[in-house]
């Protein structure tokens, strides 16, 4: 187990915690408000179990609190991207894949593929982007459009959580 390195969640108000903890889940700080309200102890000051604790409220969220959440993603290689619109978090972990480095075929094809999934599920495509490069979040895009709305859904709650826990490993 591994504990944070900038903070001691357990010994944060609840304005501190939801502030700190806040857009780990992107734009969604109902997550960290929940996870306060639970109650804290020392076992949120480990990564491990602060993040089982928050993606527990998010698999337990009702289908339109998580449908809302996902949403609030942006598109990789979106327009979002290139206008600066993302949160420091994306924005690093869309740079870190090397999306910023995509050639205008590859750009072409995200937005394709944004677009068509979309279409397809309602809502963007999502992976955590952290250790991948454009090349194999372009091949997973095209392996998941042939997915079920409901092996998708799964799926982008799960990528969620992940993408969450290298958000709470950064801290």
């Amino acid at each position: 187990m591994s504990r944070f390195q900038t903070l001691t969640p357990s010994s944060l108000s609840r304005e501190a915690f939801v502030a700190a903890f806040a857009d780990i889940y992107e734009h969604s700080p109902w997550v960290a408000e929940k996870a306060y309200d639970l109650g804290l102890d020392a076992s949120v000051d480990e990564i491990d179990s602060l993040h089982q604790r928050m993606a527990d409220i998010l698999l337990s969220a009702s289908r339109d609190q998580q449908l809302a959440l996902i949403n609030a993603h942006p598109d990789l290689a979106g327009k979002a991207a290139i206008r600066g619109e993302l949160t420091a978090s994306s924005t690093s972990e869309q740079a870190g894949a090397g999306i910023h480095e995509c050639t205008a075929e590859e750009f072409a094809r995200f937005t394709e593929l944004n677009d068509a999934y979309k279409a397809k599920f309602g809502f963007p495509f999502i992976k955590a982007v952290k250790g991948s490069n454009r090349h194999q979040i372009l091949a997973a895009f095209e392996e998941r459009i042939h997915n079920s709305p409901e092996q998708e859904f799964a799926t982008a709650l799960a990528e969620i959580n992940k993408i969450a826990l290298f958000r709470l490993q950064a801290l």
